[in-house]
């Protein structure tokens, strides 16, 4: 069944519009009387068929809605170091299949790329676009938010926000196991750049309250080490049963 998102529907009757309805009714050429299902933001699934049409609209009636069981337990706030090229690309688009719930680029010491202000922007409006169609490919309750770019001593600033904090450390550290458990509601992943982190940068995150953590005895590549780390604790909290 088709999947979309939007920002909330009230009663039985619901508009689709923009890019959303030109896919519905030009791409996917769905009739009348077809079903599709919308997301909230709410956080909630809602079953509908297609009423109608109009020249930038397609009309919905809801037949029932429920609790999106696709969201996992844990929220998971993936900052990650810019990487080169287009390695964010699919760092974006393989942690919101995965259920990462949003993901803050972080500018750290050995990051080779560093885009100004303009090109920042644009990237981030792109990751975005990326992140909306991997949620509606994977089934998403939500579309993870891909937010501003940000210095790794703000992104330190924000620990406390969170029930956990961990950053993945090539020089090693603790077990996964010893610091996330099923009850972990909310996280912070942090991951380095192809160069890692400098010491003095894993000392700030940990005088915040994170734990340097390992992801065993291979050096991982920038674009993968946080595939295994959301992996690592969707498994760890139960969310791959």
């Amino acid at each position: 069944m088709a999947w979309f998102f939007t920002n909330e529907i009230v009663g039985d009757n619901h508009s689709i519009t923009g890019e959303d309805a030109k896919h519905i009714s030009k791409s996917l050429r769905m009739k009348t009387g077809e079903k599709l299902t919308l997301c909230t933001e709410d956080g909630r699934r809602h079953e509908c068929e297609i009423t109608d049409f109009t020249a930038d609209e397609v009309n919905v009636k809801v037949l029932s809605s429920t609790i999106c069981e696709q969201e996992p337990s844990v929220k998971i706030t993936l900052f990650m170091a810019l990487t080169k090229g287009d390695k964010m690309d699919d760092i974006v688009q393989k942690s919101v299949e995965l259920g990462v719930y949003e993901i803050v680029p972080v500018l750290t010491a050995r990051c080779i790329s560093r885009p100004d202000e303009k090109q920042m922007k644009k990237k981030v409006q792109r990751w975005q676009k990326i992140a909306d169609n991997a949620a509606s490919q994977s089934r998403r309750g939500i579309i993870p938010q891909v937010r501003d770019c940000i210095t790794l001593k703000e992104a330190s600033a924000t620990l406390e926000n969170y029930e956990c904090a961990i950053v993945f450390y090539e020089c090693g550290g603790d077990k996964l196991r010893n610091v996330v458990s099923e009850s972990t509601k909310t996280l912070a992943m942090f991951v380095g750049c192809e160069g890692g982190f400098e010491e003095s940068e894993i000392n700030l995150l940990t005088d915040n309250g994170a734990t340097a953590l390992t992801l065993g005895t291979r050096i991982l590549r920038a674009q993968t080490a946080p595939i295994a780390g959301i992996t690592a604790v969707m498994y760890q909290t139960k969310n791959l049963e």
